[in-house]
């Protein structure tokens, strides 16, 4: 399963990355640009916007629209709708800066690329062979869990009313 998002989607992008999702993203696409991407590389095209929703599937292209006020909401919803698992699996997660897989890396290879105190508080770490962006389950994982429980809540919500 693939996507493309459009411009008002970067933060839920960058989730559905983590969540080892590809997605492709920029915000400056136009709406022609991205109906066609997702037509030509059969992505499914999530947005915001109603009038590029209705055009998508007028034009048989597979689109998501989107209600939610928040990325718990948001990520509940794509959930419920396409079976998303809400948990981060480093083994297919990507970068949530240029979408390739993030591969773990030895900590000595990397002593020079992060503070010290990162480097001496932590053991595990992950590299984008892209862009090489270094990552590693630091403080922000309180929030990034915090979300996905959110969102975790909000889709037993939402299937407890479609019942």
């Amino acid at each position: 399963m693939k996507f493309i998002a459009d411009g008002m989607l970067g933060k839920l992008t960058r989730w559905l990355r983590i969540l080892g999702h590809n997605v492709k993203y920029s915000n400056r696409l136009d709406d022609n640009q991205l109906l066609t991407i997702a037509k030509k590389e059969r992505r499914i095209l999530l947005t915001r916007d109603l009038e590029l929703y209705q055009q998508a599937t007028a034009k048989g292209v597979n689109a998501f629209y989107f209600e939610g006020t928040d990325e718990a909401e948001r990520l509940a919803q794509l959930a419920k709708r396409f079976g998303i698992k809400l948990e981060v699996d480093m083994t297919i997660s990507r970068c949530p800066k240029c979408n390739t897989r993030v591969k773990p890396i030895e900590k000595e290879k990397i002593a020079d690329k992060v503070e010290k105190s990162t480097f001496t508080y932590y053991n595990e770490f992950w590299q984008c062979p892209k862009c090489e962006q270094i990552y590693w389950q630091g403080a922000h994982w309180t929030r990034i869990r915090k979300t996905l429980e959110q969102a975790k809540e909000n889709l037993k919500k939402l299937k407890k009313n479609e019942k």
